[in-house]
């Protein structure tokens, strides 16, 4: 049996930070095994990054879904490489909550420094890069293709859910208790920790959302060759 709770606005929210939203929470009395792709054994420069323990608490969809964001926050340089190339954005979602079709979101990369996230680096103009799910029923992982060399070695990738509720496809959190501090909401303006955001989901705050990278790529334009002759101007 499933069971929902509607978080409603009301005089308490006022006092919250203005990342705050309100949404609709689901969760089931089970967990969905997640159906997670491995990277290909034999490719050794494709790796999959996540803070998520692959296995959903919450399904949660806004009330307001323009410019309600969620994303987390990624470190490429613990992988001893100068850039990555992100193959695919990856989350976890459903089509059979809070309706039964998908209806699509918005997709966007942005720079991390100095601890939390700035301004967008992909795709670079516009608001967002829409994507509508095409295939998988109930609970899955949906993957969008980006091959896209990031210029930042931290970026933040993010969803905007876009369509108002009950018109959207909900992100999800795992069941880990422990936050992460790696996961973020953007509402009103203002990027703040998930941990802030006006829904009953805690204590459980790292998202279901990864990307798919390969590692040792050069950045488009900076080739040795554009190297040796930007020395030759000083040496």
């Amino acid at each position: 049996m499933r069971w929902w709770m509607f978080i409603l606005a009301g005089a308490a929210a006022a006092a919250l930070p203005a990342w705050a939203a309100d949404g609709a929470v689901e969760g089931a009395p089970y967990h969905s095994p997640p159906a997670v792709s491995a990277p290909a054994p034999t490719d050794q420069s494709t790796l999959e990054l996540t803070w998520d323990n692959g296995t959903r608490r919450w399904s949660v969809g806004w009330y307001t879904g323009a410019g309600s964001w969620v994303g987390n926050d990624f470190d490429s340089s613990t992988l001893k490489t100068s850039y990555v190339k992100i193959l695919k954005f990856k989350m976890y979602t459903r089509n059979d909550w809070p309706n039964t079709t998908w209806d699509g979101f918005r997709i966007g990369f942005y720079s991390f420094g100095g601890g939390v996230p700035g301004s967008r680096l992909w795709p670079t103009s516009g608001s967002g890069y829409f994507f509508r799910p095409s295939s998988g029923t109930g609970h899955v992982w949906v993957e969008c293709d980006i091959n896209w060399t990031c210029p930042s070695v931290k970026f933040l990738a993010a969803q905007e859910q876009f369509y108002n509720w009950p018109n959207c496809d909900p992100w999800s959190v795992d069941n880990n208790p422990t936050f992460l501090r790696h996961s973020w909401n953007y509402y009103g303006g203002q990027w703040g920790p998930l941990s802030g955001v006006n829904i009953t989901i805690g204590p459980y705050y790292n998202l279901m959302i990864r990307v798919l990278v390969e590692t040792g790529v050069e950045y488009p334009g900076v080739l040795p060759s554009s190297i040796g002759r930007v020395k030759a101007l000083y040496y």
